[in-house]
C-alpha cells in the first residue's frame, strides 16, 4: 500500500458522527460563559455604583465610557461583533431612556416590560396549544415534523415553555415591585440575581425538551 492511499484510509476514518457529549457546548458556554455574566453585569453595578456619588448626567456619561471599553476589550478579544456591539446597544438604551426621563430606576424599565411580554408569549403559547420551544424545534428541523400530535413530545414542550413562563414572570413581579418602591440598588441586585442563573436552569430544561423531541420524532423519521 502506498503513502498516499494510507493518507486515503486515515481520512475515511475520521469520525463524522455527532460530538461527544463531554466536547459539547453547555448552556453556559452558549451564553458566553462566565465571562458573559461578568460583562453583563458590569454595566449594571457601575451604573448604580456611581449613581450613589455622582449627578444623573456624569452616571449616564461613565456607564456610557464603560459600556465603550467593554465592547472594544471584546472585539480585542475576537468575541463576535453582534454580541459585543449588542451588548453596548443595550446598554446605550437603558441610559437613553434615563436621560429622557430624569429618573435612575428607569435603567431598568425596558428589561421589566420585555419580562411581561416573554411571560405573556411563553403562556399564550401553551395556552394555544402551540408551547413556544415546540415551534422553535419544528423551525429548526425544516419545519415539517408534526409534532403537536404526539403528546409525549407536546407535553415535554409545555414543562419547557411553562418554565421560561416562570422565570419571565418572576422577573416581572419581583422587579415591578421594587421600581414601584423606587429602590434602584435593588433593582440591581434583582437584575443580576435573577438574570443569567435563572436563564441557565431555563434553558436547562429547554434543552432537555429538544433533546428528547429529536430522540422520539428522529428517531421514528429514521425507521
Amino acid at each position: 500500500m502506498t503513502v498516499t492511499s494510507q493518507h486515503h484510509d486515515l481520512e475515511d476514518e475520521t469520525p463524522t458522527g455527532p460530538l461527544p457529549a463531554a466536547s459539547r457546548p453547555t448552556v453556559l458556554d452558549q451564553m458566553g460563559g462566565p465571562k458573559g455574566f461578568v460583562y453583563s453585569s458590569v454595566p449594571v453595578v457601575v451604573f448604580v455604583a456611581a449613581n450613589t456619588f455622582l449627578s444623573l448626567p456624569v452616571t449616564i456619561g461613565v456607564s456610557v465610557a464603560v459600556g465603550l471599553a467593554l465592547t472594544v476589550l471584546r472585539l480585542v478579544r475576537g468575541e463576535r461583533a453582534v454580541s459585543a456591539v449588542g451588548g453596548l446597544v443595550g446598554l446605550a438604551t437603558a441610559v437613553g431612556v434615563v436621560a429622557w426621563t430624569g429618573s435612575a430606576k428607569d435603567f431598568f424599565v425596558i428589561g421589566i416590560w420585555a419580562a411581561l411580554a416573554g411571560f405573556v408569549v411563553a403562556l399564550g403559547s401553551v395556552l394555544a396549544r402551540r408551547p413556544l420551544t415546540g415551534v422553535v424545534w419544528n423551525l429548526v428541523h425544516g419545519g415539517t415534523h408534526d409534532w403537536r400530535a404526539d403528546r409525549t413530545v407536546r407535553r415535554r414542550h409545555d414543562i419547557a415553555t411553562l418554565c421560561a413562563a416562570a422565570v419571565f414572570g418572576a422577573r416581572f413581579v419581583v422587579k415591578e415591585w421594587l421600581y414601584l418602591a423606587d429602590s434602584t440598588t435593588w433593582l440591581a441586585v434583582a437584575k443580576l440575581a435573577l438574570g443569567t442563573p435563572l436563564t441557565i436552569l431555563a434553558g436547562l430544561v429547554v434543552v432537555w425538551a429538544f433533546r428528547r423531541t429529536s430522540t422520539r420524532l428522529l428517531g421514528k423519521d429514521a425507521s
